[in-house]
């Protein structure tokens, strides 16, 4: 007689600094029987050392954790070889955001407006190998070429530091939160933040986030 084998399980970890939507996402694993949740936690920190420790299947990641930036831990999760897929959850809808996460090597980026049932796609993607992105986000237009007679969009000429620079100061953290949490010295971010400033023309805060607040990148407070 031919032993039933168990279904294969899947171990999760969930981070993000709201408990209500920790607890809201636990509660939608709890409905698949082939999840276990692993660990929860707020902090970025956090969550990399359950990464780095329990090595769980998916690590579920808010874009903005505090402590130490949300593609900051991807980037040590890549360096590492560790084989954890990471799907990141996000206000933003922009193409730059979308297409940084991407090359620092998420898996999946969820928009938190999406339906509970797109978390679950998204998980059976990445299991599978794939890469998931929320279809509102339209993925042929994230990766099509630009129009060449259409004037260059200044964001699309920062660099991944100075994007995550500049991701940062629209949500008003200061310099050395900064620092901390992209693991540079504040000397470095000043560079990064006179460079992106340079290349926006743009030469204050105030008006960095008054841009960001015109291209609804962030909501008016």
């Amino acid at each position: 007689m031919v032993p039933v084998r168990e279904p294969k399980r899947y171990s999760i970890l969930l981070a993000d600094e709201l408990t209500l939507v920790r607890e809201g996402l636990a509660a939608l694993c709890a409905t698949q029987p082939n999840l276990r949740i692993v660990g929860q936690c707020s902090q970025g920190a956090v969550a990399l050392q359950i990464i780095q420790e329990q090595k769980p299947d998916i690590a579920v990641l808010d874009m903005n954790l505090t402590d130490l930036y949300t593609l900051e831990i991807v980037r040590k999760v890549r360096e590492a070889n560790l084989p954890t897929r990471m799907v990141v959850l996000s206000t933003r809808k922009d193409r730059k955001t979308v297409v940084e996460a991407l090359r620092c090597g998420v898996n999946g980026f969820l928009l938190k407006s999406a339906p509970s049932e797109q978390m679950l796609e998204a998980f059976q993607q990445v299991l599978d190998g794939g890469i998931y992105v929320s279809p509102s986000l339209e993925l042929d237009k994230i990766f099509s070429p630009s129009n060449k007679n259409a004037p260059e969009d200044p964001i699309e000429t920062l660099s991944a530091r100075e994007h995550q620079v500049f991701s940062l100061l629209i949500e008003g953290t200061r310099a050395k939160e900064i620092a901390a949490r992209l693991n540079l010295s504040p000397k470095t971010v000043d560079t990064y933040r006179a460079s992106l400033m340079r290349k926006l023309d743009i030469h204050d805060v105030a008006s960095l986030v008054r841009f960001a607040i015109h291209r609804d990148l962030i909501s008016a407070r």
